[in-house]
């Protein structure tokens, strides 16, 4: 397992983490989300702005509004362990933040204003309708579509978005991973995993059921992970406020690639989903299901399409959709 001495957050199709750079401490890596849209003329993509004057935008929003069950549960957990906020500031200093920081500056590009500036302006907007300080963003050349944050000792965090997952996403597409790691940020999932990390590090250096002990966190630690991969999808809607945009993403990464792009349905990905689900119904099926998951860090493609496309028609976030859409009618009066 690729590993890190820090909270990151990645995003593939098969939900296996991915390496970020140089590995130090035997410590699993949290995993997040990715996509994007344009329209090509000449093998060029025009973008334009994707948050427009009607999107509602989230003022007052908090984390617990929009946080899944399950990653409710688990973050309960993490918060009730004492020291552990005092034992992840001690391990997590100047010289990881430096590291990672020098990493994405010699071999990344910095996006800004001034640099890339349509890619600026999605991070920009999806911030706004968040209610959520934008971080930093930086585009990195890697032949493997993928989203990751990193969040180190407090400080400001980034986000890296590798090349071909530009390529592959349309711009409300790509906007839509931006939230949904900026989802990792407002949650502070980054820094619940670095602690949950820690945990599982402290007992493997247990002598004798040490490495037991290690192996049960680990696997609860993945379904925290998963939890809170089900929560970031919904940041993702939330500024995307369409589920089509955000399954389309998943589908993408499941087996997409520009020139079939155009070809891609959302409504038979979702089809599918719901036979996944017929599939593993069976007592059979429910344990092939539940040992093809155990050990992922992301849900499966099919069934986080299947979770969004249920949260976009609940009572939940039709309420959020209305009670932000009231405030900025109030604040536009």
């Amino acid at each position: 397992m690729d590993s890190f001495y820090l909270s990151s957050s990645i995003f593939t199709a098969n939900g296996s983490p991915l390496s970020v750079g140089f590995n130090t401490v035997n410590i699993p890596l949290l995993t997040s989300f990715s996509v994007g849209v344009g329209t090509r003329k000449k093998n060029r993509r025009t973008w334009v702005s994707v948050c427009r004057a009607t999107s509602v935008v989230f003022c007052n929003l908090d984390a617990d509004d929009f946080r899944h069950p399950l990653d409710k549960q688990n973050t309960l957990i993490l918060r009730a362990i004492p020291g552990l906020n005092e034992v992840g500031k001690a391990l997590l200093g100047t010289v990881a933040e430096q590291v990672m920081l020098l990493e994405n500056i010699g071999t990344s590009i910095l996006v800004s204003e001034n640099q890339l500036p349509e890619l600026h302006q999605l991070m920009v907007e999806a911030a706004r309708v968040l209610n959520v300080e934008a971080p930093d963003l930086y585009v990195r050349q890697s032949p493997i579509p993928n989203a990751y944050t990193l969040a180190i000792s407090g400080k400001k965090p980034f986000v890296v978005v590798h090349t071909t997952l530009v390529e592959l996403l349309s711009r409300k597409e790509l906007q839509a991973v931006l939230a949904h790691e900026l989802g990792h940020l407002k949650c502070d999932h980054g820094v619940w995993l670095t602690f949950a990390n820690i945990l599982i590090l402290g007992a493997y250096s247990v002598p004798g059921l040490g490495g037991l002990i290690a192996q049960i966190l680990e696997e609860q630690l993945f379904r925290w992970i998963r939890a809170a991969e089900l929560t970031c999808d919904r940041a993702a809607l939330l500024v995307a406020q369409d589920p089509k945009v955000v399954i389309s993403v998943l589908m993408k990464l499941s087996g997409g690639c520009p020139s079939l792009a155009d070809q891609l349905n959302v409504d038979a990905f979702l089809d599918q989903a719901r036979s996944y689900d017929k599939a593993s119904s069976s007592p059979v099926g429910w344990y092939i299901r539940n040992a093809q998951t155990r050990q992922l860090s992301h849900p499966l493609p099919v069934l986080r399409a299947r979770e969004i496309d249920d949260w976009s028609r609940s009572q939940e976030y039709r309420f959020l959709l209305k009670r932000a859409g009231q405030i900025n009618n109030l604040q536009k009066a």
